[in-house]
Parts: structure tokens; sequence; C-alpha cells
């Protein structure tokens, strides 16, 4: 009997990608018989077993082919050079919606995607009910699923995933979606399926949780597994190599000139950060518009990355559309799993906010003592009955790194004392 579920031989991938995007068929079919395009390599000789009952994790940046390495473990795609070998069944949540039918509810979509999975009507029959429930949407599972919202969509994906009972479950981020408290169930879910002997295949950008839940990782970039082992070690390093990147692009722009489009991109930020992003949900009446939330560190430095133990300044931009007193500003560290790690505002402080048109609100933290990993900030200002003036969560994420093997949240200054002799 094989003792692992995932088995990947120098496997290669390519696409091609095309220089124009003609308008018509017909220039489509000249242009595609000129070969006017070029050929990417997304995955380079991958190699790697998965044994049966553990979990992998793939981390990287966007592009690195993390994504086009599960779609070859699902025979979405086929690999152009190299070959998998899969035992088992396989269940996956790779693309938002993937597998719904827009026009059919939720319930329908339960059975049409379990069918897919391979389930019987017997089967699915008996966990409908079950799969409903964990995805929490009550009354709208008879709805069309193109009414659903993303986090409703991932809920019922996440649900039916998990309820067929596969062998091998390959995850594709698709957790970054949602309410914290779905995520949470969603990991202990993930948890228990790995405590059965299951094998998991997880790409995250949620360090906390890679580290948590997988007994390896491997690292791609630009196409290549660049190390694989020890998940905490793995992070560490590349970490330390977004750091550096990070670093260099500022540099970089710090030498660029300053024109106008820079200014209205930067004013712009939060903005585009609630409109684009599910994560962000943002409230509150405007009378008091938080325009910019921005991390640096003790050079001030707009960074992402900082060192534990280091200065680090939370600088919030606002403007006041209205008449206001009595305003308080406050913020909220968090890790990714939603954990709240640190938070306070001005009136916890004692700190009196006479606020002008436009200005700018710092909270100065001279010690980021915080344990290595990934973190998100909220900031809000309301007044001091609890009215939201203008509340955003996840505003920005940032990133701490330490040389130093710790666990859990904050680093608490300490010394270790011994004694000898008889106790007292």
């Amino acid at each position: 009997m094989s003792e692992f579920a995932i088995k990947v031989t120098n496997v290669s991938k390519k696409f091609k990608i095309f220089e124009d995007k003609p308008a018509t068929l017909k220039d489509r079919i000249i242009y595609r018989s000129k070969g006017v395009y070029q050929e990417k390599w997304v995955l380079r000789d991958i190699s790697f077993e998965v044994p049966k009952g553990k979990m992998i994790g793939l981390i990287g940046r966007n592009g690195s082919g993390k994504s086009t390495m599960l779609k070859i473990l699902t025979r979405i795609l086929r690999p152009d050079i190299g070959g998998i070998e899969i035992v088992g069944r396989v269940s996956s949540l790779l693309e938002l919606g993937a597998g719904f039918h827009m026009d059919f509810t939720g319930r329908e979509n339960i059975y049409m995607n379990a069918s897919i999975f391979g389930l019987t009507r017997k089967e699915i029959d008996s966990r409908i009910d079950e799969i409903i429930r964990f995805a929490e949407l009550g009354q709208f599972i008879e709805n069309p699923v193109r009414t659903y919202s993303s986090g409703m969509y991932m809920r019922l994906a996440f649900s039916i995933a998990v309820h067929v009972d596969p062998d091998i479950l390959l995850i594709d981020e698709i957790l970054a979606v949602g309410d914290n408290a779905f995520q949470k169930k969603c990991i202990s879910k993930i948890e228990n399926f790995k405590n059965k002997g299951k094998t998991i295949v997880f790409v995250s950008h949620d360090n906390g949780v890679m580290e948590r839940l997988c007994d390896e990782l491997y690292w791609i970039h630009e196409s290549r597994v660049v190390e694989h082992g020890d998940p905490r070690k793995i992070i560490r390093n590349y970490m330390d190599f977004l750091n550096e990147s990070e670093e260099m692009r500022l540099t970089r722009e710090s030498e660029e000139p300053q024109t106008e489009k820079n200014t209205n991109d930067a004013l712009e930020k939060v903005n585009e950060l609630s409109a684009k992003n599910d994560n962000v949900e943002r409230w509150g009446n405007k009378k008091l518009e938080i325009n910019m939330v921005t991390m640096l560190d003790e050079t001030k430095t707009e960074k992402h990355f900082f060192e534990k133990g280091k200065e680090a300044t939370i600088r919030i931009k606002y403007s006041v559309h209205s008449e206001i007193d009595k305003s308080v500003f406050g913020i909220g560290i968090f890790k990714m799993d939603g954990y709240c790690c640190y938070g306070t505002n001005t009136f916890i402080d004692d700190q009196k906010v006479v606020l002008s048109e436009e200005g700018i609100m710092e909270v100065r933290i001279s010690n980021l003592n915080l344990v290595a990993g990934e973190y998100y900030l909220d900031v809000a200002c309301h007044h001091e009955d609890g009215t939201p003036y203008d509340y955003i969560t996840k505003a920005l994420t940032f990133n701490v790194k330490s040389y130093e093997e710790e666990v859990g949240v904050a680093y608490l200054p300490h010394q270790w004392i011994h004694k000898g002799g008889k106790f007292e």
C-alpha cells in the first residue's frame, strides 16, 4: 500500500501570454496564427511528496505559482512536463464560487457540487442538514447563489468541501473571505479534519495559521521551490526576504520625484481598500473621515515590516466634514485569525482631542513587543457616546520579525532564576 497521498515529480507548467488583445475573432485568429505571444513558465521542476495524514503549506508571493500547483493537483490543468500521483478522493476549494450555478439555489448547488465530488443522492440527503447548518445560511439557502455575498459563497463552498468526507483537501486562500468568527470555525474544522488522518495542501498568506497547522512548508518563488522544511524556519526566511524587498522598494520610491498623482494616490489609499477588498469593513456617519492610515518605523519611514522591540508609529490622517465634539480615536491590533492582541483609544488614555478641519493623529508605540508574525490594524474615530464617525477594520496589515524562538502573542521581558537547596 502506498505511503503517500500526493506525489509530484518534476512538474513544470507554462502559459502563453499574448502581447495584444485583438478586437475581432478574425484578428484573434490572425494573431494566433502569427504566434504573437510569449511563453511564461509558472512552475519549473517542482517535486514533493505528501504522506498520508500530513498537512503541507505552499507560501510565496502572488503570481509565484501556488494556485497553478493546486489546479494541477485537482487535474483542472495538466503539467507540460512531469507528472502527479493522487491516492484517495480529492475535495478542493480553489476559486470563490467555482462549480456553482448562479441561478440555482444554495440547496440545489449543494446537490450538484457534492455529486461532482462523488457523493450519491442518498449520501447527500444524509449530510445536507449539517452542510446548511455549518454554512450558517439559514433561509438564504433557498435563494439563488447569484444573490449571495462573497462571504456567503465561501461559507457554502467550504461547508460542501469538508462534508463530502474526502481523503485529500486542497485549499487556496479562500478563507481570506468572510468574517473572523467563521474563519475561526473553518480553521477549527481543518484541525479536526487533520486529526482524523486526512491529507491537506493549504495555500494562505496567514503565516500564523500556516505555522500552527502545517507539518511542512514549501516556499515557491518565481516558479521554483527555493526552500522547504520546518514551517517556523521557512516563514522566518520568507519574511526576511519580503522585508528586504520592501526596503528596496521604499528606497527606490523615496528617490523618485513627488508628483500630484503620487499625492492623490496616497490620499485615496483607505478608500480603495474599503471599496475593493472584501476583508475591509467600514461604517460610520462620516462627520469625520479617515483618509489614510500608515505605519512608520523609528526613522519615520513608512513600512509594513518591523523588528520586534523597535519603535513604531501609527499615523491616521483625517478630515472633518461637520461640527463635532468629544471625539475619540482608537486602534486595535489583531492576529490574522482575528485574535485581539491590543487595543486602546484616546478616552482610555485620558487624551483630550481638539480637532482641526484636517489633521493627523499619531499613536507612538515605543516598544513593539509582538511575537514574530503577521497582524492587521483596525482604526476608528467616534463620539464619546460610541456613535461611530468612521470605523475601518483591517485598515492595513503589517509584519513583525524576530530571530528568537517564541510562541504566543507578545514578548514579556523576563529572566530565569535557579536556586538550589531544599524546599522550606
